[in-house]
């Protein structure tokens, strides 16, 4: 039996094992992929001591430090279900071949973090991955001077135009916000700093209290339809649509604990879960802000606090 299994590897996951290895803990990782979205990030210019990296690089380096202390990652592993026995409990994970595992532990830190909303559209499902992306980082370069269009109004909306603006010949970013003072231009969420560097370039254009309703094409993208704030509906030419209008918790494996109206797990102070030894750190939960600084600190409370319930744990 292991004294923990820790359920992701990205910001909190990751934090959270460099503490437990400190400790000498029989434990290990299990998870879909390293880095979560760390590794989707663009540039990263608020993590402490670096002024600037790109989200795949830092996630590369949480995992080369936890790796560093022998930590065991099942990669490729999917959670399925927590089953409690008497005071245990069993994991029970997949693999893309249906291969199922099964991992007895005395405590469960849940470090999943979260998944993009989709805008749920006519069009948008037939034409995923045919120039609909999830990820401007991941897919931005493959619009190189052509028009694209990124839909949202928080920072990773903001974020994927600055970097379309490098890459695409014309970039139109869609918020569904009044560009109001109250509203904070349009972007009641954005960072000023990056609100104003996007109002700034020539090539970028915002269309406010926007509703995006279809996305056009037959084989690939062509275009979208939207309506304006008066219920008028235009069609705009581009090959390119960036979805950034934020995210889901990656918590449908478990049903047993406390979770928002919106999925995510409800934690104490410690990290701690309505059940005793499960533990949630990162995007996965109500903290107010998600940010990898954030998550990292509290993987870090998670990581000691499962330490703590450990030694004094007894079936």
């Amino acid at each position: 039996m292991y004294d923990l299994i820790i359920i992701g590897a990205a910001a909190a996951g990751s934090s959270a094992a460099i503490y437990c290895a400190r400790r000498n803990l029989n434990f290990k990782i299990i998870t879909l992929d390293t880095g979560g979205e760390v590794a989707l990030s663009g540039e990263v210019g608020n993590w402490p001591g670096i002024l600037s990296i790109q989200g795949f690089e830092l996630a590369q380096k949480f995992t080369e430090h936890v790796k560093s202390y022998g930590v065991q990652i099942d990669e490729g592993w999917k959670v399925e279900k927590i089953t409690p026995i008497k005071k245990h409990y069993v994991i029970t994970a997949v693999n893309g071949k249906d291969e199922k595992k099964d991992f007895e532990t005395k405590a469960v830190l849940i470090a999943t973090g979260i998944h993009p909303r989709h805008l749920d559209i006519p069009g948008e499902e037939k034409l995923d991955r045919k120039g609909i992306t999830y990820c401007t980082v991941c897919d931005g370069p493959l619009f190189k001077n052509k028009t694209t269009v990124t839909v949202g109004s928080g920072n990773s909306a903001l974020e994927s135009a600055l970097m379309m603006t490098g890459i695409a010949k014309k970039v139109y970013l869609f918020s569904k916000f009044a560009n109001t003072p109250e509203l904070n231009g349009g972007f009641p969420k954005g960072e000023n700093i990056l609100i104003e560097k996007v109002k700034a370039l020539p090539n970028v254009e915002i269309i406010y209290e926007a509703e995006v309703t279809e996305i056009i094409g037959e084989n690939k993208v062509s275009g979208i339809k939207y309506k304006d704030k008066t219920g008028k509906e235009h069609e705009l030419a581009a090959e390119g649509v960036m979805v950034h209008i934020g995210q889901i918790p990656n918590s449908q494996f478990i049903d047993s604990v406390n979770k928002n109206k919106i999925g995510e797990i409800i934690v104490d102070e410690k990290c701690r879960t309505n059940l005793p030894g499960i533990f949630a750190a990162g995007d996965v939960t109500n903290v107010a802000y998600k940010q990898i600084g954030i998550a990292a600190g509290q993987g870090i409370v998670a990581g000691l606090a499962a330490i703590e319930y450990i030694n004094m744990w007894k079936e």
